[in-house]
C-alpha cells in the first residue's frame, strides 16, 4: 500500500510542473501587452514601464520563468498589481466561504443522488425509475445560474425564508452561517447530484445482474441488505470516480454560484481578478485549484485501492 501511494504521490509532481508552465505562460499568451492592458487606457509609456518591471516582465522569458518558479516554491505567490497586497493572502482571506459551500454542496449532493441512485435501479423500469431519472436529466440540463435565480426569486424574494446574498463565518453565528448557505449549495449541488444519481443507477444495474446478487437474493436475504452490502460495496469505485469528477463541476460552479449569492469567496475574487486583469491573482487562483484538483485525485486513487485490492497491483 505505501508503494502505491508513493508511485502516486510522485505522479503529481510532472502534472503540476505542466500546469506552472501553462499558468506562467497565461500571461504572456494573453492578447496584447499585458503592462499596457494593467497600467490603464491614460498611461504614460513611463507607467506602462513600472508595471513591465513590477512585474518582471523586463526580463528574458526563461529568467522570468524560472524566477517565478523559485518563489513558488517558497510559497511566493507574488502580489495584487492594484492592491499590493500577497495574493496568498488574498486567497486565505476568501478561502473559508468556498470551502464552506464545497463541502455543504458536496454532502447536499451525495445524501441525495446515492439513495436516488441506488432507488432507480432497483424500481428500474418503472414510474419511479423515469421520475428520478427525468428530474435528474432537468437537474444536469439546467444552468446553474438560472437554478440559483429561480431559488433566489422563490425562497428569498417570495416567501422571504433565506437570505438572498452575503455569508456569516461559521464561528460567529452557526445559525446565519448554515442559512446563508443553503441557497448556493442547493443551487450548485443539483448539477453534481444529477451526474452522480445517473452513474449510481448506471453501475447499479451492471452489479445487480451478477450471479453473486442472483445468490444472495436466493438465500433470501432482504433487499436492503442485497443493496447496501452486496450491490453498493461493489459498485463503489464508479461511484467515488463520479465523485472526484464532479469536483470539477464544483470548481467552476462556484464562480457562477458565488456570484449570483454574492458570497465572498474565491469565485468573486476570481471574478474580480479577471475584470481588473490582475494577473498575479489570477495565475495564484489557477494554480491552487489544479493543486486541489490533483491531491482530490490523488486522494480518489488511494480510496481505489482500499475499495479493491486488487487495484494496487
Amino acid at each position: 500500500m505505501a508503494g502505491f501511494i508513493l508511485r502516486r504521490l510522485l505522479s503529481t509532481i510532472p502534472v503540476m510542473l505542466v500546469v506552472a508552465i501553462v499558468v506562467f505562460l497565461l500571461l504572456h499568451l494573453s492578447p496584447g501587452d499585458p503592462a499596457a492592458i494593467i497600467a490603464g487606457d491614460n498611461a504614460t509609456d513611463a507607467d506602462i514601464e513600472a508595471v513591465r518591471a513590477t512585474l518582471g516582465l523586463d526580463k528574458p522569458l526563461l529568467t522570468q520563468f524560472f524566477l517565478w518558479l523559485g518563489a513558488l516554491l517558497h510559497g511566493d505567490l507574488g502580489a495584487s498589481v492594484f492592491n499590493k497586497i500577497p495574493v496568498w493572502e488574498l486567497i486565505t482571506q476568501r478561502l473559508e466561504p468556498t470551502l464552506s459551500l464545497a463541502a455543504v454542496t458536496m454532502v447536499f449532493a451525495i445524501a441525495i443522488a446515492i439513495p436516488l441512485g441506488v432507488i432507480a435501479a432497483w424500481k428500474a423500469g418503472t414510474w419511479i425509475d423515469h421520475l428520478i431519472m427525468g428530474i435528474a436529466v432537468l437537474s444536469f440540463s439546467a444552468p446553474v445560474f438560472l437554478i440559483g435565480y429561480g431559488l433566489v426569486y422563490r425562497f428569498a424574494r417570495t416567501w422571504r425564508m433565506l437570505p438572498v446574498q452575503g455569508y456569516t463565518p461559521f464561528a460567529e453565528d452557526f445559525s446565519e452561517w448554515w442559512r446563508h448557505l443553503v441557497l448556493p449549495a442547493i443551487a450548485l449541488g443539483l448539477v453534481f447530484a444529477a451526474l452522480l444519481a445517473r452513474m449510481t443507477r448506471s453501475t447499479m444495474l451492471d452489479v445487480l445482474n451478477e450471479d453473486y446478487i442472483r445468490t444472495a437474493r436466493a438465500k433470501g436475504l432482504a433487499p436492503p441488505a442485497v443493496l447496501i452490502r452486496h450491490a453498493l460495496s461493489n459498485a463503489a469505485v464508479p461511484i467515488v470516480t463520479t465523485i472526484g469528477l464532479g469536483i470539477a463541476l464544483l470548481i467552476g460552479g462556484v464562480v457562477v454560484t458565488e456570484s449570483v449569492f454574492a458570497i465572498p469567496g474565491i469565485g468573486r475574487l476570481t471574478i474580480e481578478a479577471v475584470t481588473q486583469r490582475d494577473y498575479p491573482v489570477i495565475q495564484g487562483v489557477i494554480l491552487i485549484a489544479s493543486l486541489v484538483y490533483v491531491l482530490i485525485n490523488l486522494a480518489i486513487d488511494v480510496a481505489y485501492a482500499f475499495l479493491d485490492p486488487r487495484i494496487r497491483y
